[in-house]
C-alpha cells in the first residue's frame, strides 16, 4: 500500500490558463514546458490524474523531480515553476575575469616564443601560468581565445 500524499493540487481555471500560455509560447524552454506540463497532469481537479511515478515514466523524469515541482509550486506558486532561479555564487562562474581575459589576448597576440610560428594552447598555458599569479586551464584559455573574432596567430 502506498503512502497518502503530502500534497494536494487543485490548480483553478485562471492558473491552468496561465500553464496552458507557458506552454504555447515560444519563448519558452523544454524544461519550464515540462515543468508546467507536469503540474497539469498533477491536478486532481482533471477527470482522470495519473499517479507520480506514471507522470515520471511518461515524461522521461525521476519522482524526484515530480516530487520538487509539487513542492515548489506548494511553496511558491505558479511562478515558482514557470522561472528558473540561477545562484550565481555557483560553481558555474567565471574561471577567467577580464583582467586574465585581457592578458591571455596580450600574450596570444604577441611574438610567439622562440622556435615556434605560433603559440600553441600548451604553450600558452604554461605561459600565462607564469605571468599571472592564478592557474588557468587550456580549456579555459581556448574559450577565452574563441570568443574573440581575431586569430591569434593573425
Amino acid at each position: 500500500m502506498g503512502r497518502t500524499r503530502t500534497y494536494r493540487i487543485f490548480l483553478s481555471d485562471d492558473e491552468k490558463k496561465k500553464l496552458h500560455n507557458t506552454i504555447i509560447s515560444k519563448k519558452t524552454c523544454k524544461t519550464i514546458i515540462r515543468r508546467c506540463s507536469i503540474l497539469l497532469e498533477l491536478d486532481e481537479n482533471a477527470s482522470a490524474h495519473l499517479t507520480q511515478i506514471q507522470i515520471a515514466k511518461s515524461y522521461g523524469v525521476s519522482k524526484a523531480t515530480v516530487s520538487n515541482i509539487v513542492r515548489a509550486y506548494v511553496d511558491g506558486g505558479i511562478q515558482a515553476i514557470t522561472s528558473i532561479k540561477r545562484n550565481p555564487k555557483s560553481n558555474a562562474r567565471k574561471k577567467a575575469d577580464g583582467r586574465a581575459e585581457a592578458e591571455i589576448l596580450r600574450i596570444a597576440c604577441g611574438p610567439a616564443p622562440e622556435g615556434r610560428c605560433r603559440w600553441t594552447l600548451r604553450l600558452l598555458e604554461k605561459q600565462v601560468r607564469l605571468e599571472l599569479d592564478e592557474p588557468i586551464g587550456r580549456e579555459t584559455i581556448r574559450r577565452v581565445l574563441k570568443k574573440r573574432t581575431s586569430s591569434p596567430h593573425e
